[in-house]
């Protein structure tokens, strides 16, 4: 699996990258200083199945170049907001389980009513525009095992 070149965004094999990882990232950047906050998502796999169930796993898979262009794209837009410092999206692959941490999403800037606002448009914009994919395994009411592609309108 390709591993992100950037320590800005991109996707990452689970294991290999951390919220620990993530916030010295945004602390390493050069104008950190300018920073009054900093706001963090973290998106985690919840048991409620989006069809009803209850999950018991998930499998997250990306095509990964572009999901890697998509979020430094996605990165470096935001960075261009009056205030903002630092954004940073990390999106973990592989399979998980309830309770696991999928993403990481940071913002670093002047004030808190900044990085609030960056952060809600940067979760948002991730959603819908970064090629990840994910599959649920869930158990329905009587016990029985299923899996199916979650989709959240992703564009490829």
């Amino acid at each position: 699996m390709m591993m992100v070149m950037s320590s800005k965004a991109g996707v990452h094999e689970k294991g290999t990258f951390s919220l620990v990882d993530a916030l010295k990232s945004v602390k390493s950047e050069k104008d950190f200083g300018k920073a009054g906050a900093v706001a963090v998502f973290i998106g985690v796999v919840r048991e409620e199945a989006a069809r009803g169930g209850r999950v018991q796993k998930l499998t997250l898979e990306a095509y990964e170049e572009k999901a890697d262009e998509v979020l430094t794209g996605i990165c470096d837009d935001l960075r261009r907001k009056p205030g903002v410092v630092d954004v940073q999206i990390h999106h973990l692959l592989g399979e998980f389980n309830v309770g696991e941490d999928l993403v990481y999403v940071l913002v670093a800037g002047s004030h808190r009513g900044v990085v609030f606002s960056v952060l809600e448009e940067a979760v948002e914009r991730y959603k819908k525009e970064a090629p990840i994919f994910k599959k649920e395994q869930f158990a329905e009411g009587k016990g029985e095992k299923r899996s199916h592609w979650v989709s959240e309108g992703t564009n490829v």
